[in-house]
This record gives structure tokens, sequence and C-alpha cells, in this order.
């Protein structure tokens, strides 16, 4: 499991500081690890119970909200998601997240037939799991609910995603004091095969705004905020009920497509919305202008097999829609590949 402790930042210089306030704070942080430990000893306890089919408590509101989906390096997809929890149920300014990606496929093999060594028994009994890692999130002045976003990086395939948020133990709490809230919940996740140089794309990300970086992420900050690519910070929109004053903001990128001779692609993307009435087939709306991303469009540095990215998005002012239910229909068609993909965005629109 990969545990990040957080760095704490000292502000008066080492050798100012006296040797009896070094040996305080070494007490302190060893005292502070020492819970966060136990902390994680009872969370994976939790989820090793909800995983032999004893009940989930849900007793802080956590709910999956999205997983999204993109080609990571070394034959790996990255995987964002978020989790919502509700504040107003946690004691304390702290909640841990822990998670847990299983394989399916891993969870349904047989144990290994015993072949009479010493070590059998601890490989029978080695968790198979794709990926593990725990995080504490500040609440304190959090409005609820709390969208708390995280990521994983796992191969193609079907998995369960088992998800904890727990308040920590208060060690200074009477004996009568209530036990800590918990949440437990596990979200089955189908990843797809961004590595089979199929045309595809990323999930399509909606988003309320795209924040430039002014220098790249240390690995804790990328842990925490998983939607941060590079030299842009995505934020998501998680409520696709909008508003007439709104923009609707499209993210996505797109892989595999054919290459001409200087490895640039010639690839049309159209957006095409439909509305939904409430009775009867949906009919088309509008539609913006096709985008066209080739040797003509692209910089003639672009290349795709340097690593640079096909991105493609666009923010349409949702003025002029009238209320109701739509899908937005973003069409990618690889003209050298001779392939076409769509992605399907459902969104709807209300007057404030």
């Amino acid at each position: 499991m990969t545990y990040r402790r957080r760095a704490f930042a000292v502000a008066v210089s080492v050798a100012l500081v006296g040797s009896s306030m070094l040996s305080a704070q070494k007490k302190d942080e060893q005292k502070k690890d020492d819970a966060q430990k136990k902390e994680i000893q009872s969370i994976v306890s939790i989820v090793d119970g909800v995983v032999a089919g004893q009940p989930a408590q849900n007793d802080l509101g956590l709910t999956w909200v999205q997983a999204d989906f993109l080609k990571a390096q070394g034959n790996k997809e990255y995987v964002p998601f978020t989790v919502s929890v509700d504040v107003s149920k946690v004691t304390g300014n702290t909640v841990a997240l822990y998670w847990r990606v299983v394989a399916k496929a891993a969870a349904d093999a047989p144990a290994p037939a015993p072949s009479g060594k010493k070590d059998d028994k601890d490989k029978k009994k080695a968790p198979q799991y794709a990926y593990e890692d725990v995080t504490f999130v500040p609440t304190a002045g959090a409005t609820s609910p709390v969208h708390i976003s995280r990521s994983f990086t796992v191969s193609a395939g079907a998995y369960d995603v088992f998800v904890v948020a727990k308040e920590p133990a208060n060690e200074k709490a009477p004996k009568n004091a209530p036990a800590p809230k918990v949440s437990a919940m596990k979200q089955a996740v189908t990843v797809p095969d961004f590595w089979n140089n199929e045309l595809s794309t990323s999930s399509v990300i909606i988003t309320s705004r795209i924040d430039p970086l002014a220098a790249p992420l240390t690995p804790q900050q990328q842990a925490d905020r998983p939607y941060a690519m590079g030299a842009m910070e995505l934020v998501p929109a998680f409520d696709l009920h909008l508003s007439k004053k709104a923009e609707l903001s499209t993210f996505m990128l797109i892989y595999n497509p054919k290459v001409d001779g200087t490895n640039k692609p010639d690839v049309t993307v159209e957006y095409n919305f439909y509305q939904k009435p409430k009775d009867g087939a949906e009919k088309f709306f509008n539609k913006t202008n096709p985008q066209a991303l080739n040797a003509q469009t692209l910089p003639p540095t672009f290349d795709l097999a340097a690593g640079h990215q096909l991105q493609s998005g666009q923010a349409v002012p949702l003025a002029s829609f009238p209320e109701g239910d739509y899908r937005l229909e973003i069409k990618v068609t690889d003209k050298l590949g001779n392939k076409t993909v769509t992605r399907d965005v459902n969104f709807s629109v209300a007057a404030s």
C-alpha cells in the first residue's frame, strides 16, 4: 500500500532550533504517524469485512460520483474518480479515505494448489490488489457534500473498487463516547483498453473551468489533484443540470488515430446537440463547426510518436438552449484510418 506522509514545514532555521524542541517535534510527528497507522489498520479491517460479506455502514453519506478513464504509460490506464461525503456528519476536522482496487478475475481465481513448500501458506494469503491507497482529507469549513477526487492506475479490465471514509479515532475521547463514524462501499468499474491500437477517446470530461499551472505539481500535489494534466488542471463539473447562463465545457483526448509521414493525424470532431422531449423521440437541435485536427491546424512540432496528446474540447454557451434535456453527440472521424467513434453526454438546461 502506498502511504504518503505529509511533510511539515518548519518556519525557523534548523540551526536555531534547540535540541529539546527538535525532540518534542519528533515525538509529536511519531505520535501522529502512529495514530494514522492505527487508522489505516482499522480501515483495512473494515474493507476486509465488506469483502467477506459483512453489511457496509454509511454513517457519512459516502456516494460514488464518477470515474473517468485516460491512457497512462506502460500499457496502463489512468482512472481519476470522485466520491462525495456529507461533512455535516463529520465530528472532527478530518476524514480518512481509503480505496482498494481488486481485479474481478483475481478475486474469482481459485487458490493455487499447495506444493509442500513452507511459503505456500503465505502465498495463498497474499492479497490480490491491483491498487491500494489512503489519504487524510481536511474537512473544516467545507460545504456539504464535499467532493473528493483521487485516482488509481491499472491495466484494462473489470474491477471492484472498495472505498472507506472514516472519522479518525480520538484517543482522548471518554470511554462511553460514540464510535467514529464510518462509511464503506463497493463500486464495479470496467476500465477500457486504450493500448489496442484502435481509435478511441478518453472519457468526455465536463469541466467548470480549466486552470493553467505555473509549475509542475509535486507527487503529493498530483495525488491530491488527479485532474491536473501537464500545464493545466481540469476542474470537473459534477452536476450536469446547467443554467442558461452557463456553458457546457468539454475536454477529451483522442487515442490511436492513424498518422501521416510526419506523425500527424487527420481527424475531424463534430459536436451535435439533440433535444430529448419528455414525450416522443429526440430531435436535432443544433451543432458547432467541426474541428479539424491535421497537419494544417496542429502546431508544426506536433508529433504523436513523441508522446504529444491529441485533444479536443469546446465551451458552448447555453443561453440559446430552451429549458429541457439534451444529448450531445461527439463524433470523431479518423480520415486516414477510415474509422469513427462517438461519445454521448446527457445534460439538462434550466432557467437558473
